[in-house]
């Protein structure tokens, strides 16, 4: 099942799950199909991306971020994203993604994805993630913390702060 379907599917049942905070969880439940296995018969790596794609615009639908930045003219990019596997998801297994928002800087807000299988962590990814206007410019984060309610005081952890600054860095 490519993007496309598996968006499709996800819209139609993000509509019945319950609206959630921007700064709280969401879980999105996949299974590893056929078509996401590499040479080695477990899920490819790129197939991990899009899962977190999908993971985001549920998050987004179901916290009315979507709504909110589209009705602004503003759209979300990934502007780098790290990721590490820890065990290999195979064909038919069914696993969650879990999303959550866990800070700001400056720049951008960064978004946390964990693959669980069965309560065992497969992978674990930190994206950046920046809004632009379609008119061009970029949206602060200040302006994307404003617009949610009951924003907490998110403190980026140390790690993910440094690979932000070093990520920086190199441009």
């Amino acid at each position: 099942m490519n993007l496309y379907l598996r968006l499709a599917w996800l819209l139609l049942h993000t509509r019945r799950r319950p609206r959630t905070l921007l700064w709280g969880t969401t879980v999105s439940s996949f299974r590893v199909l056929p078509s996401d296995l590499d040479a080695l018969g477990h899920m490819n790596n790129a197939k991990y991306l899009m899962f977190m794609d999908l993971g985001r615009l549920d998050q987004m639908f179901r916290t009315g971020l979507w709504k909110f930045s589209t009705a602004r003219g503003w759209y979300s990019v990934v502007a780098t994203q790290t990721i590490r596997y820890r065990r290999s998801l195979k064909p038919w297994q069914k696993f969650e993604l879990h999303t959550r928002v866990i800070g700001f800087d400056e720049k951008a807000m960064y978004i946390e994805s964990r693959f669980l299988q069965r309560g065992e962590l497969a992978a674990h990814a930190v994206a950046q993630v920046r809004f632009l206007r379609k008119r061009g410019g970029d949206v602060a984060p200040e302006e994307v913390r404003e617009v949610m309610p009951e924003a907490p005081e998110l403190v980026l952890p140390e790690w993910v702060d440094s690979w932000a600054r070093a990520v920086r860095s190199a441009d």
